[in-house]
């Protein structure tokens, strides 16, 4: 998922997809490119996909990160990208992929979901909405594209169970677009607020004992019907840390969160 710029869409490759504009594609291990493109990857992880790769390992978000994560700065962003960390074998494959193929394929990342779709995320600063944009986008050597099935984008995210996926890449994909400006000052994204930002984001778990076991809620009102569901329910909690980066880092409002 991308941040894009409108002036620059005529620049990206692949083929643009209108709401009701079709593409070919089915994947199967009949395809002698079966499972190729899970091979030498720059794949993004979204805070939704980490909740749900952690949550199906049935590992702590700190342990998620250490082992299956390679956090990037670009040059582009004042906040890291975070990118599944290959294997370090000789093909470089993805380190959830066994003989059979997938071995998380119920929580697999956004980005497997919509794949041969790209998806990228416009701003229109004047109604203050996020739209998303989708572009067909198989790689060379796929040969689902040939086959006969035919999907609409949204008729494909159903197929894939990837709507709850993209609704929750949108969310962070608003949040991501407000780092295009540094927040950080002389301390930097390394700093202590570039640490608790990037806690309340990708790493949940020790948000919320951050949340409930130090003076935080000393600091900040949190409505009481909120606080009850993200004990328990990750992706609330997600949300929370949202809208505590907003408000901590830029001052935006929230109906969540205030200051005491």
């Amino acid at each position: 998922m991308k941040n894009l710029d409108i002036d620059a869409l005529d620049k990206i490759a692949g083929r643009r997809l209108e709401k009701n504009d079709t593409f070919s594609f089915q994947c199967h291990p009949g395809l002698s490119c079966f499972n190729k493109c899970c091979r030498n990857l720059n794949l993004f992880l979204y805070p939704y996909d980490v909740v749900r790769l952690k949550n199906k390992l049935g590992i702590t978000s700190d342990q998620f990160v250490e082992k299956y994560v390679d956090i990037v700065m670009r040059d582009s962003s004042f906040f890291p990208d975070v990118l599944l960390r290959m294997s370090e074998n000789k093909e470089r494959t993805c380190p959830f992929l066994g003989e059979s193929g997938c071995l998380v394929y119920p929580d697999r990342p956004d980005a497997c979901r919509t794949f041969p779709i790209e998806q990228g995320v416009i701003y229109d600063a004047k109604t203050k909405k996020t739209n998303l944009i989708h572009f067909f986008r198989p790689p060379d050597f796929c040969l689902g594209r040939y086959e006969s099935e035919q999907w609409t984008t949204e008729s494909w995210a159903k197929d894939q169970d990837a709507v709850i996926y993209n609704k929750m890449t949108v969310k962070w994909s608003e949040l991501k677009s407000l780092f295009q400006v540094d927040p950080w000052g002389r301390e930097g994204p390394g700093g202590p607020k570039g640490k608790m930002a990037f806690m309340a984001i990708y790493n949940i778990d020790l948000f919320r004992d951050f949340l409930f076991k130090s003076s935080f809620l000393k600091r900040y009102k949190i409505k009481y019907e909120i606080l009850k569901k993200v004990k328990k329910d990750d992706v609330e909690l997600m949300k929370l840390g949202f809208e505590w980066v907003k408000y901590f880092l830029w001052g935006i409002k929230t109906k969540s969160i205030r200051n005491r």
